[in-house]
């Protein structure tokens, strides 16, 4: 086995590990349940977001190279092209900020 994927493999067990056994490490009393649930909030929302942010910078990198193809093969199609490129782009980033919108809700 390579290096690399010993590397991989010991830092998904240790991701598993830390995920799994962690929250009951840091486990309080019946009482402060309630507090305990806020620090997973702010996890949740934090993934949410990072991972809304990175698809949809990728939809929007895959949609504007399809674009600039289409206009780099039949430039007099530009007008056609942009336009639409411009809408789909505007439809991609409202993805990215409903999932700001949810995060922030989940946080507070």
């Amino acid at each position: 086995m390579s290096l690399s994927k010993k590397i991989a493999l010991f830092a998904t067990n240790a991701l598993i590990f830390f995920v799994c056994f962690a929250p009951a490490a840091f486990a309080q009393a019946a009482n402060a349940a309630a507090t305990a649930i806020d620090p997973m909030r702010y996890l949740a929302a934090g993934l949410a977001i990072g991972i809304a942010a990175c698809g949809c910078g990728i939809g929007q990198g895959r949609a504007a190279a399809g674009a600039l193809e289409g206009i780099a093969r039949n430039p007099q199609a530009y007008g056609k092209i942009f336009t639409p490129m411009i809408i789909a782009l505007a439809l991609i980033e409202s993805l990215s900020i409903y999932a700001l919108l949810i995060a922030l809700l989940s946080i507070f």
